[in-house]
């Protein structure tokens, strides 16, 4: 059976962790040390009243994270009450999803794509290019359970870098960043199929990723590849006072 949306929101924590979490009545804070709005992001279950989010905000602060909510599928009345509030729709996601046995029919190139653990200098620096830098590495690192890193060459050139983790027989790729020189090359898809043959060998039953909304190129290649979008999410921000 596919994994419904709510499955792969656990996926997603279990598979990019926050560095530590805080349970506010129906508000769980997330600390994120750095490793961007996937693990500092505050989530809701049930019903929030305006005194929780007030509560919210303050923790976040007091964390040095600027208020910040991730809104997932089922949460109406949140989206409603942090408008009110002022904050403002950033990074609307894509959450694909598709069967391993339908990824392993082919495989990459000898010499093409790898998977390696911990991660080489060279994948560190092709995602520093990307704006990945050491705090969301550390994500990469505190994550518990079958992991590793994906990294892709091109023409004998050290070309892109990845990530993936298995929660609950589901993989999910992270951080994936091709260097600006090689993108529309095929690498992307090289680096997907990789990562669902290490899945595969995991016992993983599905591969998983998130996309930007806005990232038209790599939402067209997921759904090329049989991937299957089944839900998505949203963050909603207040900047600093």
């Amino acid at each position: 059976m596919m994994p419904d949306v709510q499955a792969l929101y656990a996926v997603t924590e279990a598979t990019w962790p926050p560095a530590a979490t805080r349970a506010l009545g129906p508000v769980t804070i997330h600390e994120g040390r750095g490793g961007g709005k996937r693990v500092s992001a505050a989530t809701v279950t049930g019903a929030a009243t305006g005194d929780d989010l007030d509560r919210a905000e303050v923790a976040m602060r007091a964390l040095g994270q600027g208020p910040l909510f991730q809104v997932r599928e089922g949460d109406d009345v949140l989206d409603a009450m942090l408008e009110v509030r002022g904050y403002r729709v950033v990074d609307p996601v894509n959450l694909h999803v598709a069967p391993v046995a339908a990824l392993t029919g082919e495989t990459p190139p000898r010499v093409t794509t790898f998977t390696v653990w911990e991660p080489l200098e060279i994948m560190r620096d092709i995602w520093a290019e990307g704006g990945i830098g050491p705090a969301r590495v550390a994500v990469m690192e505190r994550v518990e359970g079958p992991k590793t890193g994906l990294f892709g060459r091109l023409g004998d050139q050290p070309a892109a870098a990845g990530f993936v983790a298995i929660h609950d027989g589901v993989a999910m790729v992270h951080a994936l960043e091709v260097r600006a020189r090689h993108r529309r090359a095929g690498l992307g898809r090289l680096m997907m199929l990789q990562a669902a043959h290490w899945a595969a060998a995991q016992g993983a039953r599905h591969l998983a990723v998130i996309c930007t909304q806005a990232n038209e190129g790599a939402n067209g290649l997921y759904s090329a590849m049989g991937f299957s979008c089944v839900g998505t999410y949203h963050y909603r921000q207040k900047e600093q006072p």
